[in-house]
């Protein structure tokens, strides 16, 4: 008895389907989490690499400890906290905590005075006019040289540390927004006019879209240099946070506690950095170029 070989053509394209799904969700995947793996693996290679070169004594462990030691110096730190009384620890924790709520405080100040100055500078050229030689002028002087100016007029005091941060995180917002306004597309402009749009509506329905990755940008360097203007005003005039407990480290020779704060500014300032390129994706979804 011979048995025909028959096709099911509904089971043969179910079976295809279920191919190109399997092949999509690999693709998709891939797309999402790759680049994390890529990433794991290239820092796992680094401390590794790391590890082995300070083993083989190719570098004093008092300039540069092994990457085991400044991680176990970091969990140390990360789970302890100061005993009760105590107004400066050595804890990684505590200083942390101090250090993001004095660059939070700072960061909020100058998005609130920059972002709107910026636009207005840009919007009005008689501001422009009047404030644009302060901006340039403050922009260009360094940051370490306003340290001892403002410890004469504030002293050792968190408020000298707030400053540091808005006058460091302020100016690159400022001309970020500045420029997204004065850089906006004339042709755009052109066109709401012609469908009838008053000047508040050019605002807020051109200018602002158009300007939005522009202040996204000044936001990530007012967050990379405010961190750096925290940290200085830490070591130069300040008792807490993670700048000062980078000078503690250094002048006590403790290599690993020093290298494991380092690893915790890094961090902090990746995630800040992330969190406002979330916020762009979400405010300005048409910047969002997806790959292929």
């Amino acid at each position: 008895m011979r048995v025909s070989k028959t096709t099911d053509p509904a089971l043969s394209t179910d079976t295809s389907n279920r191919l190109v799904k399997t092949e999509w969700t690999l693709r998709e995947f891939w797309r999402r989490y790759g680049a994390w793996g890529i990433t794991a693996l290239n820092l796992a290679l680094f401390f590794s690499a790391w590890e082995i070169f300070v083993r083989m004594g190719f570098v004093n462990e008092l300039f540069l400890p092994k990457a085991s030691d400044m991680f176990a110096a970091l969990w140390k730190g990360l789970t302890t906290s100061a005993p009760p009384g105590a107004s400066v620890s050595g804890s990684i924790r505590d200083h942390l905590f101090f250090t993001l709520r004095t660059l939070g405080i700072g960061l909020v100040i100058a998005f609130v005075l920059g972002i709107p100055a910026g636009l207005l500078m840009g919007g009005n050229k008689y501001v422009e006019t009047i404030l644009s030689p302060y901006i340039w002028a403050l922009a260009s002087v360094p940051r370490v040289a306003l340290v001892p100016l403002f410890i004469l007029f504030l002293g050792f005091t968190v408020k000298m540390q707030v400053m540091i941060v808005v006058l460091s995180a302020i100016f690159p917002i400022i001309i970020n927004a500045w420029a997204g306004v004065k850089t906006t597309e004339k042709s755009l402009l052109a066109a709401a006019r012609v469908f009838g749009a008053n000047r508040w509506e050019l605002y807020a329905k051109v200018v602002l879209p158009f300007t939005l990755p522009f202040i996204i940008a000044g936001v990530q360097q007012g967050i990379g240099r405010g961190l750096v203007g925290v940290v200085i005003a830490e070591i130069f005039g300040g008792s807490n946070g993670l700048g000062y407990l980078i000078k503690r480290a250094a002048d006590t020779f403790n290599s690993s506690l020093m290298y494991s704060v380092l690893f915790v500014l890094v961090v902090v300032s990746l995630a800040l950095i992330q969190a406002t390129r979330w916020l762009e994706a979400y405010v300005a979804p048409w910047r969002r170029i997806d790959s292929l």
